[in-house]
């Protein structure tokens, strides 16, 4: 297991790819954060530093795609979608161009570099858009192989990652599949279904109920979209109890994709969903932040505690 930054998996993933001779890189002026420098330094006529220019870079993509390559545009999340809305809703999702739209330095996460750089309403842009898929892996190896499985898949994508280390999850024994769950902790109390960092924040609020008498289920959805409805289905019931985790606003998210999914099951349990709740964040730093608009492991604990004894008392 790796510990580090979701972004810096990124950066080695493209490296490993640079071998295939069809996947070019494209970055707006943030490559030393977005960890794509490294790819340019390797492969420096496959790759395309756009500067500030963020709408031009999802285009020039969606125009590498249609002659055979496999781009990856990249910038910070903010940018990248803020400013190029447009182009990536009908140059690349409804065109169907084979572009992978990457974007880092994602949430609340993001800390210090303030409310403006906190990109919190990407996942509800991206989720609305018809043919997109939506990837936000939880660790430094899920998100190199990831990354490798969306060079693969023929189809535009969106890969949401983050700019704080994490600790490390998964090995290389791990297999990420897009479209699909991965139940980490296996309990019959209460599911939580987390993604990206919140991964993290779970398994910290599964130790602090350690002491509780609740059996806890934890969930990594990494591929938001397609939602691996399956999964989420069978640990609902099989638990009776859900929390959502997620570093995003409430609204659009993975919270309302996984009570989407139980509505149309007709599946009927205690929810309480875990994200930033329709406001803006100020700066600070992540931990401060996660703990101000609740979203850390400690509001994760006390929404399972609400599920669970909304369940006994059902």
């Amino acid at each position: 297991m790796k510990d580090g930054a979701t972004r810096d998996g990124y950066g080695e993933a493209l490296l490993q790819l640079g071998e295939n001779s069809s996947v070019v890189v494209l970055d707006a002026g943030v490559s030393d954060s977005t960890r794509t420098n490294k790819f340019g330094k390797k492969y420096p006529s496959r790759f395309f530093n756009m500067g500030i220019s963020e709408a031009d870079m999802v285009c020039t993509a969606a125009g590498l795609a249609t002659a055979g390559k496999i781009p990856f545009a990249t910038s910070f999340a903010c940018f990248l979608l803020g400013r190029s809305m447009d182009q990536v809703l009908v140059s690349v999702a409804y065109s169907k161009t084979n572009v992978k739209v990457v974007g880092t330095h994602s949430g609340i996460a993001v800390g210090e570099d303030g409310p403006t750089a906190q990109m919190i309403v990407d996942l509800a842009y991206t989720r609305a858009m018809p043919n997109l898929a939506v990837v936000q892996p939880a660790d430094w190896e899920e998100t190199v192989q990831a990354t490798k499985c969306l060079a693969e898949y023929a189809g535009p994508a969106y890969l949401r990652l983050g700019r704080s280390s994490v600790k490390g999850i998964y090995d290389s024994s791990y297999k990420f599949k897009l479209g699909k769950g991965h139940v980490l902790r296996q309990g019959t109390g209460v599911v939580i279904f987390a993604s990206g960092i919140m991964v993290q924040e779970s398994l910290k609020a599964i130790e602090i109920l350690a002491n509780e008498k609740i059996d806890v289920t934890l969930v990594n959805i990494s591929t938001i979209k397609p939602l691996d409805k399956e999964l989420v289905v069978e640990q609902a019931r099989r638990n009776g109890a859900v929390v959502t985790a997620e570093d995003h606003n409430r609204i659009g998210g993975l919270g309302d994709a996984v009570l989407e999914a139980l509505a149309e099951n007709q599946v009927h349990v205690p929810t309480q969903k875990i994200a930033v709740n329709d406001t803006f964040a100020e700066t600070g730093t992540p931990q401060e932040l996660f703990k101000k608009y609740g979203i850390s492991a400690s509001h994760i604990a006390q929404a399972v505690k609400t599920a669970h004894s909304r369940k006994i008392k059902a």
